[in-house]
C-alpha cells in the first residue's frame, strides 16, 4: 500500500492507493498522516477500510504532492554506510554507524524546490533510503525485532551544504545538513508487504538528466534492521520519525562532480518506491 499527502504546503490531505492508480481519500479516518495514526495501527485500517470499500475514491490530478509523513518527532541520518562511498569520501568503513540529526522542518515534498542558503557554494546530493517509524522502538533485542517497528520505506534526498558541513562545523555535521528544504523525501510511503528485501534494491540520481549515482543497498555496511536495532540503543524511535540510511558513491563531494547551481534539477529513484525531482534554486532573504 501507498500512503501520501497532497495540497498546498501545511494543508495537505491524507490519500491511500493499494495499485499506484487509484487513490482513496482518507479523510473519513484521518486528518493526517503522522506519528499519532501509525501509533494506532491506522495503516491496518486503511487496508481493511479500502478492500471493504467503505473509503471514497479520489483524484490527486494535478495536486502538489507533499512530504508522506507530517511533522516526524526526529530525523535520524546515517553517514558513510555505503562501502564505495566511504572510499570515495576518503574514509575507511566505520565499524559502528555514524550517527546525526537533522531538524524536521528540512522534510519537504517530492517535487518541492531545494533553496541553496545565500552564501552557499558546495551543496550537494545524496539519495538515500528512507526508513519511517510505526511502532515506538527501544532496546531492541536484535536486528530481527526491527521489521515489526518499520511502517514504511520512502525515497530521501538528504541534501548537504559541504563547506557547512566539514569545514565551519567543529566536527559536528549538521550545520551543513539543517537549511530549509534540505530533506525532500516521497512521493509516498510503501508499506514493507510490497518491498522484498530492503537491502536489494536500485538507487539512482540524475542531475540535469546525468547519472550521478546508480548503486544498490546490497551495498549498505550496516543494513535497515541492523540500524534500527543499533539506534533502539542509544535513543527513542517514535511513531512517524524518519531514517535516512546513508548515500551510496557519486555525490559531489567525490570530486569527479560540480556542486548544485541554481537552475540545477535533481531527479532520484529507488526500486519500488517510485521518482522524485527537485529544481534548485538559491534562497531569497
Amino acid at each position: 500500500m501507498k500512503l501520501l499527502r497532497v495540497g498546498v504546503s501545511g494543508d495537505e490531505r491524507p490519500v491511500a492507493s493499494l495499485d499506484g492508480s487509484t487513490f482513496y481519500d482518507l479523510r473519513p479516518l484521518t486528518d493526517e498522516i503522522d506519528g499519532a495514526f501509525l501509533r494506532r495501527g491506522g495503516p491496518g485500517v486503511v487496508r481493511r477500510q479500502i478492500e471493504a470499500g467503505t473509503l471514497p475514491e479520489t483524484s490527486i490530478d494535478g495536486m502538489r504532492v507533499g512530504p508522506p509523513i507530517a511533522r516526524p518527532h526526529a530525523v535520524v541520518c546515517i553517514g558513510m554506510n555505503y562501502a564505495a562511498h566511504a572510499a570515495e569520501s576518503g574514509s575507511a568503513p566505520p565499524t559502528s554507524p555514524v550517527v546525526f540529526l537533522k531538524t524536521p522542518n528540512t522534510i519537504v515534498g517530492p517535487c518541492d524546490d531545494v533553496l541553496m542558503p545565500p552564501d552557499a557554494q558546495k551543496v550537494d546530493w545524496e539519495v538515500e533510503l528512507g526508513v519511517v517509524i510505526g511502532t515506538r522502538a527501544r532496546y531492541l533485542h536484535s536486528p530481527a525485532d526491527a521489521p515489526a517497528v518499520i511502517a514504511g520505506f520512502a525515497i530521501c534526498n538528504d541534501v548537504s551544504e559541504r563547506a557547512y558541513q566539514l569545514e565551519v562545523s567543529s566536527g559536528q555535521w549538521s550545520l551543513g545538513k539543517c537549511a530549509e528544504t534540505f530533506n525532500p523525501m516521497g512521493p509516498w510511503l510503501v508499506t514493507p508487504d510490497e518491498i522484498d528485501d530492503p537491502q536489494k534494491l536500485r538507487l539512482r540520481t540524475w542531475i540535469n538528466g546525468e547519472l550521478r549515482q546508480d548503486s544498490s543497498t546490497a551495498d549498505m555496511i550496516f543494513g535497515v534492521n541492523e540500524l534500527i536495532w543499533s539506534l533502539s540503543q542509544y535513543l527513542v524511535l517514535e511513531p512517524g520519525d524518519v531514517v535516512n540510511t546513508g548515500t551510496p558513491q557519486g555525490v559531489a563531494l567525490s570530486g569527479r562532480f560540480p556542486y548544485l547551481a541554481e537552475g540545477d534539477v535533481v531527479r532520484m529513484s529507488i526500486d519500488g518506491l517510485g521518482t522524485m525531482q527537485q529544481a534548485v534554486r538559491r534562497a531569497q532573504l
